[in-house]
């Protein structure tokens, strides 16, 4: 048997499943989806922006179509994204310029953005 010296080194497996990842991660992965879903249904807001200040009739159309559960749920959705996005968006900010850039304030302006996104979208899916 070889030395431990000599034996061929083998790669290292790393685990980059969003479940192992660390909370400042987990938020930065967050940060980027909320934006490419805000991205993805821009279009859809401009229409539905574009049908509510045509006319009286088709902003009762859209408020009756807006009604469905589904539409609830897409618009809950949104909500959602803007509000992840905003808040994730002010902690890199700040981030950007050195402020909470250590382990432990790191870790928490996570939570903290994961507390206030949670409880506003909440606050204004209501």
């Amino acid at each position: 048997m070889p030395p431990p010296a000599q034996k061929k080194r083998r790669p290292v497996w790393y685990n980059l499943s969003l479940f192992n990842l660390p909370l400042p991660g987990v938020v930065s992965i967050l940060h980027r989806i909320s934006g490419a879903l805000l991205f993805l249904l821009l279009p859809g807001v401009l229409y539905l922006l574009d049908a509510s200040l045509h006319s009286p009739e088709r902003f009762a159309v859209l408020r009756d179509t807006l009604a469905h559960p589904l539409a609830k749920l897409v618009l809950f959705g949104l909500i959602w994204a803007y509000v992840q996005h905003l808040f994730s968006g002010i902690r890199l900010l700040l981030l950007d310029v050195h402020l909470g850039s250590d382990l432990h304030t790191a870790r928490a302006t996570s939570r903290v953005v994961l507390i206030f996104s949670s409880f506003f979208t909440l606050l204004l899916a209501w």
